[in-house]
Formats: C-alpha cells, structure tokens, sequence
C-alpha cells in the first residue's frame, strides 16, 4: 500500500512576535480541515506579514495558502472567500482602548453622533477605516499595529478601537499607560473570512465544507467558546450602550440572514 501524500497549507505568522490574534483562526482551520478526511497540514509561513502582504501573496500564490482576514469588497474580488465569520461576528463588537484617567472623557457617548467627536485610532489597511470613516468618524491611522499603542499614548489619537477579543492581551502588555474604556460597544457586521488564490477552488471548497460539519456536529460552537467565553463576560456588552453602524462591507452575498453564524447579544442572555 502506497503511502498518502501530505499536503501543506501554509498560513501567515503574526505581524508581530507575541502577537495571539491568528492562534484561534490556525484551531478553526485544522478543525475544518480535519472534518474533510484529507491528508492536510497546517503551517507557519517563514516571513512575517500585513494585511496587505497577505492579500498580495495569495494574490501571486507565494508563502501562503489560506489567511483569515476581515472582508471587504476588494478582497473580496480578488481573492476566493469562504463566507462564514470565524469569530461569529465578534470583530465587528468594539471596545476602546483609553489612555490611564481618560474615561471621563467618554462616559456621556451614546450615539454615533457623539462619537464623531473622538479621534479613533486604526491601522491604515484595515477595512475598518472605511466603515468608520463612512459613518462620518474622526479616522487616525497608523502604519504599524505595534506603532499604534505609541500613537495613542502620544496623544496621536484618544481611542484605540479594538474588538472584545483581541483587546485583553493588549491591555496586559499596556496596562501601565492604558485602560478599557468602560461605558459603551460599537457594533457593526464585521469578522474575518477564510480566502484563498481565486485558482485554489479544491481546498477553498474543503475548507467550507469542513467549517459547516463543524458548525453542525457542534465543535465549531465549542472552540469558539473554549477561546472567547472569558473575554465576552469581562466586556459586559449587556451592561453598554450599544452604538449601532452600517458597514459598506456588508452585500448580498455577507451572510447576515445566517443567524447561527454571528454572536448576538440578545440571544447571548
């Protein structure tokens, strides 16, 4: 009996050493592929990259195979996405991080209009931008994600918008310059995607079908909570005003009308 060839699927390292945002999406993308029965390993590029690095690599089909970045129209056309939020949505729920003694300053925001007048900070490639931005808010952006709890402790900018997820291990490595801004939660349809070269069609339809088996034998549901549970219940979201945004982003293709895929706080409670 011969023996069965293994295939590599190389996914990006992290922008930065110590950066934790890809270990949950690397468990979503092992878990999907393992429900597909094929020989597939998962594994570290060799260099570190962007969001824009990323897109271009798989663009020309160097370094990587697959990466989980948040949606946007033009990744959208140019890449082959698997509609289906990795992180239920939970992207798109946004809490700030503030300089030390700032909350003052943000305890009377309760709708969009007032938070037209908060300079927000963002990385210049995050789709995010143009979502805030089209909503009328005061964008600072940065080059580098490390470079951006600088600016926001120089006073570049005074919230730190970030998602209920990733914003505990930041707080931890800036807790001495920087708190979370407590009073409330920006919500708009926004998560990250599997995408792959649009040629890639055979481990894009693999990858789907591994995430719906998942999401339908229940071990999507139950890595998601394993790696999120924590971080929701520290956020309070129930106990926030909830600043409701439209997203560009969003088309007839977003599955939105999919409810099972996307975290709601209604249903949380």
């Amino acid at each position: 009996m011969s023996a069965r060839c293994e295939q590599i699927v190389r996914v990006p390292l992290p922008e930065a050493p110590g950066d934790r945002r890809y270990e949950y999406p690397r468990k979503v993308l092992e878990l999907a592929l393992s429900k597909v029965h094929k020989d597939y390993r998962v594994e570290d590029a060799t260099v570190r990259m962007n969001q824009d690095r990323q897109v271009a690599e798989l663009i020309a089909g160097r370094f990587i195979d697959v990466a989980q970045l948040p949606f946007s129209a033009e990744r959208e056309a140019v890449l082959l996405p698997i509609r289906i939020p990795l992180h239920k949505g939970l992207i798109g729920w946004r809490i700030g991080l503030i300089r030390k003694g700032d909350q003052a300053r943000f305890s009377k925001i309760k709708t969009a209009d007032d938070l037209k007048a908060v300079r927000i900070g963002q990385g210049s490639e995050w789709p995010d931008v143009r979502i805030l931005r089209s909503n009328g808010m005061n964008v600072v952006t940065g080059v580098t994600y490390d470079g951006l709890f600088g600016m926001l402790q120089a006073g570049r900018f005074d919230y730190f918008m970030r998602d209920v997820i990733e914003i505990w291990d930041e707080l931890r490595d800036h807790a001495d310059t920087m708190e979370i801004e407590q009073s409330f939660v920006v919500h708009y349809y926004y998560d990250a995607y599997f995408f792959v070269n649009k040629g890639n069609t055979k481990l894009a339809e693999d990858v789907r079908q591994g995430l719906e088996q998942a999401i339908a034998d229940g071990s999507f549901e139950k890595l998601f909570q394993q790696y999120w549970s924590d971080c929701l219940r520290k956020a309070r979201l129930n106990e926030r005003t909830v600043i409701e945004l439209p997203s560009p982003d969003v088309n007839s293709e977003t599955p939105i009308w999919r409810h099972e895929l996307w975290y709601s706080l209604e249903r949380s409670q």
